[in-house]
């Protein structure tokens, strides 16, 4: 297959342009301004422009791009750049998809990134895709960007939604910020601990991520691992990956609120407890199927 693949440097797109490259594909990253090697096309994501030209040739387009929820404190222009950078990126890519279809060419698949956040707090529940939309800013960033895809679809193209859960890779997201405070062996569980976490190593990620070019699937997709935990149990188990004991006490909520501000109540206080049954139902089979696991393969 020829793939296009926005946000390629990114946790994700770096190791996923290796690995279907590793397996055959043709693969072209889009990047922001000029494009200066054979495989780069430009694109102006902010003001929502790719060309039809640009995605007329290829197979397929994975669509990671957008600015990271977690990289600044949440003050409203940060919030706005979170929800511009999804709406306006998968914008022009479903647009410039859709013209390039119309003229008898382009893509007829499109994988967009989206996040488990469009769930909001699930409790205890256990949620799978036909689960509803939460209450909350991811959630509503979530259901925008997702939206925002509705040009490749009105023109036939099959769309799914990678709602992609907590990434474990020690190269970045949650686990590299978390490594170096569990080595010194005070580790802790946030808040009450009982939040969930709905994980996926970066193996799989790649995995679904490569399953979704080929399988019958559309719509959304939960990228997370068979196995979600317990934010207490997850912090026993990256205790154990470390060889380093956790504290007995949990960090409180009003001091995560304090350093974290608004993204401490719906990043880290509240979870998804979620199953990935569109993965299973269309057979794809896990490498890391436990948390216990998923760390190893991450460290």
């Amino acid at each position: 297959m020829k793939i296009g693949i926005t946000g390629a440097s990114g946790l994700i797109g770096t190791p996923l342009v290796a690995d279907l490259r590793g397996q055959g594909h043709e693969v072209l990253r889009f990047v922001r301004g000029r494009a200066d090697a054979a495989d780069e096309r430009g694109w102006d994501p902010a003001s929502r422009r790719l060309e039809p030209e640009a995605v007329a040739d290829l197979d397929a387009v994975v669509h990671l791009a957008g600015a990271g929820v977690a990289d600044k404190r949440w003050t409203d222009a940060y919030k706005k750049t979170v929800l511009d950078s999804r709406v306006d990126g998968t914008t022009a890519v479903a647009q410039a998809v859709a013209a390039a279809v119309a003229s008898g060419q382009g893509p007829q698949v499109l994988l967009s990134a989206s996040a488990i956040g469009v769930y909001g707090d699930t409790g205890d529940r256990l949620t799978d895709e036909t689960g509803p939309v939460g209450v909350g800013f991811l959630a509503d960033v979530c259901r925008q960007w997702e939206a925002a895809t509705a040009p490749a679809e009105a023109a036939g193209v099959r769309v799914a939604h990678l709602r992609t859960g907590i990434v474990l890779a020690k190269t970045g997201g949650a686990l590299a910020k978390q490594l170096p405070i569990f080595k010194l062996g005070a580790g802790a569980p946030l808040g009450s601990g009982r939040q969930w976490t709905s994980w996926i190593s970066l193996r799989d990620e790649l995995g679904a991520i490569g399953h979704c070019l080929t399988a019958d699937v559309a719509g959304p997709v939960n990228l997370v691992g068979p196995t979600p935990v317990t934010n207490k149990d997850f912090t026993k188990a990256l205790g154990r990956a470390v060889h380093r004991p956790t504290l007995p006490i949990a960090i409180p909520a009003f001091v995560l609120k304090a350093a974290l501000g608004q993204f401490a109540e719906e990043g880290v206080l509240t979870g998804q407890r979620l199953v990935p049954a569109v993965l299973q139902r269309t057979g794809y089979a896990f490498q890391d199927p436990d948390v216990d696991a998923a760390l190893r393969s991450a460290l």
